[in-house]
């Protein structure tokens, strides 16, 4: 058992993370993660790798599109994918999550493995599956259990599921870089595995390079991890509470109308669109997918708030704490847009919106998924109306219990709009 510190409220965390970025830059060591990547990768690293990781992971990811149009225009091609999915089911009722699931993972495999799946492709459901049953597992009493008491390891139970299911991911993905080293060319690097793995050719001779498979499978999982589920989350949070608050579901079609027409979403549009930025940012907020955010650990002794806090210790930026502050968000509890625009219906900045954390760890891919976000949920707005299955007449916003809290598994209905 360690002493823990829990930062709560805007102030408190942002002070920590933000204004304090040196002090609380280390991460956590949480047992099971520390199995999962063994300190390599991004963000369960720890040290000098964390930070060579970062740098390389952000310059290559941009090097593929990412922020640029090369990344937009795949996100549009796969909206048109999703689309043609919701309009299969003819307006009958069908559980969204996995479809979101695998649409947001084709965006991370068309920059990782440098191509997309078809939705019903046995991979990307093997993929979307271990990754979501991962996310679930690892907020389950067992793991936590095994947190505290990693000497347990020997039991059997969810953690046990949890590294199977890791080991699994990881076998594929050897056998894609045992391919890519075959056929790697220097001169033509297709997607961030080829990246990597001439990154590793280059350095082959330096006995202390980062760059060696561990962490090259660690990064990768990553980004199939951290890159799907939170934003597939964040987007079944969005169906949903547009079904349970159907005034605003037609405030943004309104807003839709009138700024697109029959166009196509660009991210262009969305200063043109603040009512609908605005939802999309209550979505997150409201939604409070990682509500202890990830662990931090104090790089050296430290005065905090009046508190002396030893090199090592123990950190929870509590998120949720953040994102219902009554002194940021007036009516924290409620789902309410209004938390976003001015008076005059203008689009409101607020940094209290830390669903992607804060500081020098802050979410690698915010810029990916802000984008994701805004033109799946635009374009699904645009060619539907959301409602609940039929005979449903309560919608319970109470999220599933997991390392990430989406909302418990429903259904809908998406009915075309003419």
């Amino acid at each position: 058992m360690k002493k823990m510190v829990v930062l709560s409220g805007y102030q408190t965390v942002k002070d920590a993370l933000v204004n304090h970025a040196d002090e609380f830059g280390e991460r956590g060591r949480v047992p099971i993660f520390e199995v999962i990547n063994k300190g390599f990768g991004i963000p369960f690293a720890h040290g000098e790798n964390w930070r060579l990781m970062r740098r390389f992971t952000l310059s290559t990811l941009r090097d593929f599109g990412m922020g640029k149009k090369t990344i937009e225009h795949r996100i549009m091609e796969e909206s048109e994918f999703l689309v043609k999915y919701f309009q299969s089911h003819r307006g009958r009722a069908f559980d969204v999550y996995a479809i979101l699931h695998a649409a947001v993972a084709n965006i991370i495999t068309s920059v990782v493995l440098g191509h997309r799946f078809d939705y019903d492709n046995p991979t990307l459901v093997m993929l979307s599956k271990l990754v979501s049953d991962n996310l679930r597992l690892i907020g389950s009493p067992m793991v936590n259990l095994y947190n505290m008491y990693p000497a347990l390891d020997f039991l059997p139970g969810d953690h046990k599921t949890v590294l199977q299911n890791i080991s699994d991911i990881h076998a594929f993905l050897r056998n894609k870089f045992l391919k890519s080293r075959q056929e790697l060319d220097s001169d033509d690097k297709r997607n961030f595995i080829d990246a990597f793995l001439v990154k590793e050719q280059m350095e082959k001779d330096n006995p202390d390079s980062n760059f060696h498979e561990v962490n090259l499978i660690s990064v990768v999982t990553t980004l199939f991890t951290a890159g799907t589920d939170t934003t597939a989350a964040t987007l079944y949070w969005a169906f949903l509470l547009m079904m349970k608050y159907p005034e605003i579901q037609g405030k943004v079609q309104e807003e839709i109308e009138r700024v697109l027409g029959s166009e196509q979403p660009t991210t262009a549009h969305r200063k043109h669109m603040p009512y609908t930025d605005a939802v999309i940012h209550e979505i997150q907020r409201f939604g409070n997918i990682l509500p202890l955010g990830l662990p931090r650990e104090t790089t050296v002794d430290t005065n905090f708030k009046g508190y002396f806090l030893p090199k090592g210790t123990y950190v929870i930026p509590l998120l949720e704490s953040v994102l219902y502050d009554k002194t940021q968000f007036e009516k924290a509890e409620e789902f309410n847009p209004q938390h976003f625009l001015d008076s005059d219906g203008k689009f409101v900045k607020k940094e209290a919106l830390m669903s992607f954390g804060a500081g020098r760890r802050i979410c690698i891919g915010e810029n990916l998924a802000r984008m994701e976000l805004f033109l799946f949920f635009t374009s699904l707005l645009q060619k539907f109306t959301f409602c609940p299955a039929p005979g449903v007449t309560h919608l319970d916003l109470t999220p599933a219990v997991g390392f990430s809290t989406p909302p418990l598994h429903y259904e809908l209905c998406a009915l075309a709009r003419s």
